[in-house]
């Protein structure tokens, strides 16, 4: 009653004000500059472990509190990656380059702005095709210069549009030393928010080979714990366009077997090549973008998430088959997070496992061995030499596997095989990296052979503990996914408009509507249909297949089904109708016209675009376009009596005219030139303001001087040219 009361006293008392007369609270401004980047205990931890060598241990910290530089890298095929690059070195890099620095006035400099300067890019020597850079950009910098703030927009625009992934530096070496290849069953344990797992897509649709490149033999298995975070990875699948990619929501300690037939028709467990474990970390290998963890940072937290990670690296590895190979990762520097962990599994794997050397994998990357001797040290700062000397008060916290491991097992293990990464050497964040491959099947580890098709004896292997039967379902209730049966009705309809090639059955084809008509169509490789054919009551299978056909119900087309862009990649090369190769101009002249009501028509674009034009009903087409330079655009629209039109997304359109060299004003907006617009406009006004004062003045002059001024002004006024003409027009 109170609480109701309450807010009827608060509605009478602002009856009849706006709500911008309301006062508001003020929150107080949030200076992260202010943070303590200090901890005592981190400096005198890591100095025991002697992570860094004595005269570097300045040069360490100090960059341990400095910024983070941005990074990123540029997505997608190698052909279109490359020419973006071109359009990014050539349009912000080289102007920028060669940037005047500015004169601050007195009052930035009292406020401590920085002078804009030179842009110096740093390309990361170690990925592959220079497709990955450094950039050191400050908000201030970009706030006030305006070159700086079109590449920050250039940034922003591509990123959403998935051609460039805004990726931590040292982030983006697990899945370059995974070496993926097109036939590789790869499994990222923990994937989400998504970077690494696009990265391991990528090497996938990797192949030369057009049609091996958008339907690979092989597939991307991504899980994570968190069921929102499942999401995010969604929304990266989408603009991965991966037919061969399946995101699951299970804990990666006790991830389920997921079966598959194999060339004999038996159903077994998948054994994957590949396994990309990135395990959750205490994080302090991110203090410079992370600043917080200054203050929540002790010596304890690697020792609580050791048995965490371990579990997950174990599942790992039984999941992983004879002769793959399996990268474990930290953004931590504690030893409990990483050496530890791989010493234990090691040991444990009775030499089924052992460590590789991939330092020839990345040239030009600076990095320290793994160590072989470190230091355990309780909250309290205290140091337990062994394990004989835990004190009671840590018993539940530490055990004799976290200790270094002895000089016998020094040479056996090969620790400094891992790579450790830290931020002084190439100014990045800190890592750690450690590469596996398994020679043999583990300690009482299930060996199948071909003719062996008991599924459910499989189901578990020594040392997994499956979850158990009756779990409560986190998160949303996903749809079922219902492939096409042969005689799916609406499959003639499409084959026959699109001219589906031979090898192209309905089977491919899915959609996940239980009743009613089918609103979006999806695609996935035949590998990833037995997956979810098989295990689809069994998997929590978030979302999976490429979106390529939407319906359309318009009544001027033979077909209900329109072409979907994101599903372009994958489609094209498996129908032959339908596709009509324009030119440079015409693709433009579409790009730059976005008017639904007035599409550019048919008798605008070039004659050979014309021509093809002639034969073609209205319906969905794609517009392919092969430039010389290297730059192929594949799109998909609408051919109409007389028109046509392209379906791209406002960011899209930016992208693709960037790659064609045209203006891309029109759909960017740049806020220096918005303020130099309404400054003219306000000089203007303020300049005819001005003119009108002077003129009224003027009158008033006038009437009040010499009257005699007057009548000879107007008597000896010249005669209006205007009437003359007109005269001379009206005679003529």
């Amino acid at each position: 009653m109170g609480r109701k009361h309450k807010k009827q006293r608060e509605g009478q008392f602002w009856k009849g004000k706006s709500k911008f007369e309301r006062p508001r609270k003020e929150r107080p401004p949030v200076n992260y500059e202010e943070l303590v980047r200090e901890n005592k205990n981190f400096e005198a931890y890591y100095k025991a472990q002697k992570i860094v060598n004595e005269g570097e241990w300045d040069e360490f910290m100090s960059c341990m509190k400095e910024n983070l530089p941005a990074a990123f890298r540029i997505t997608g095929s190698k052909d279109m990656a490359c020419a973006l690059l071109g359009v990014m070195k050539k349009t912000f890099f080289e102007p920028l380059s060669k940037l005047v620095p500015t004169e601050l006035a007195e009052g930035e400099l009292e406020a401590g702005e920085l002078a804009a300067k030179p842009l110096k890019p740093i390309r990361l020597p170690w990925y592959p095709d220079n497709l990955a850079w450094q950039l050191n950009l400050t908000r201030s910098i970009i706030r006030r210069c305006e070159a700086y703030w079109q590449l920050h927009q250039f940034l922003i625009t591509e990123t959403e549009t998935g051609n460039i992934s805004r990726q931590e530096a040292v982030s983006m070496i697990p899945p370059l030393v995974l070496d993926v290849q097109p036939h590789h069953k790869v499994l990222d344990l923990c994937a989400a928010p998504g970077s690494k797992t696009a990265q391991l897509i990528e090497f996938l649709h990797g192949s030369d080979d057009k049609v091996l490149a958008a339907t690979p033999n092989g597939l991307v298995v991504a899980n994570d714990v968190d069921n929102k975070r499942c999401y995010m990875l969604t929304h990266q699948a989408k603009r991965l366009q991966s037919p061969a990619f399946i995101i699951t929501n299970h804990d990666a300690a006790f991830m389920p077997n997921i079966h598959h037939t194999n060339q004999d028709g038996n159903v077994q467990p998948i054994k994957f090549d590949r396994v990309l474990c990135d395990v959750p970390c205490s994080g302090d290998g991110t203090l410079r973008k992370n600043f917080d963890v200054w203050a929540k940072w002790n010596p304890v937290n690697g020792a609580n998430l050791h048995g965490l990670q371990l579990r997950i690296a174990r599942r790992g590895l039984e999941m992983l088959g004879v002769g793959g190979r399996l990268v474990y990762s930290t953004c931590s520097l504690n030893p409990l997070e990483n050496e530890a962990v791989i010493q234990r599994l090691l040991l444990e794997s009775d030499d089924a496992v052992q460590l590789v050397d991939v330092s020839q994998q990345l040239p030009g990357l600076k990095f320290n061995p793994g160590l072989e001797d470190w230091v355990l040290m309780n909250r309290e700062m205290e140091v337990i030499k062994s394990a004989a000397e835990i004190p009671v008060k840590n018993t539940n916290l530490f055990n004799k596997h976290l200790f270094p491991p002895s000089e016998e097992n020094k040479g056996k293990l090969n620790l400094t095989k891992c790579i450790r990464i830290l931020p002084h050497h190439q100014d990045t964040g800190g890592f750690f990296v450690a590469v596996l491959e398994k020679v043999k099947p583990l300690p009482g580890e299930k060996v199948f052979t071909e003719k062996d098709d008991d599924a459910k004896s499989a189901s578990n292997t020594q040392r997994i503990r499956q979850p158990p039967k009756k779990r409560r379902c986190q998160g949303y209730k996903e749809e079922p996914y219902f492939y096409f049966k042969d005689d799916e009705p609406i499959w003639p309809g499409i084959s026959n408009f699109y001219g589906m090639r031979k090898e192209v059955k309905p089977g491919h084809f899915f959609h996940r509507a239980r009743e009613g008509k089918k609103r979006n169509i999806y695609i996935t490789t035949n590998l990833v249909k037995d997956i979810i054919t098989l295990n689809q009551h069994r998997l929590k299978i978030i979302n999976t297949g490429v979106k390529v056909l939407v319906r359309s119900d318009n009544k001027g087309a033979p077909c209900d089904f329109r072409l979907a862009q994101e599903g372009c990649r994958v489609l094209l090369p498996l129908f032959s109708n339908r596709k009509i190769t324009v030119t440079k101009n015409d693709l433009v002249l579409m790009m730059q016209n976005d008017d639904m009501e007035m599409p550019p028509e048919i008798v605008t674009l070039h004659s050979n675009t014309q021509e093809q034009c002639v034969d073609l009903c209205t319906g969905a087409v794609a517009f392919l376009y092969s430039g010389d330079d290297g730059v192929n655009v594949e799109l998909v629209g609408w051919k109409g009596n007389k028109s046509v039109r392209a379906y791209v997304a406002k960011n899209d359109r930016i992208h693709y005219l960037r790659l064609l060299g045209a203006d891309t004003s029109r759909y960017e907006k740049n806020k220096f030139q918005e303020q130099r617009n309404t400054e003219l406009k306000n000089s203007e006004k303020t300049e005819t303001s001005t003119t009108d004062d002077k003129i009224e003045s003027s009158m008033n002059t006038s009437e009040n001087g010499d009257e005699n001024v007057t009548e000879m002004t107007e008597n000896d006024a010249p005669e209006d040219s205007c009437v003359e003409e007109s005269n001379t027009i009206e005679a003529q």
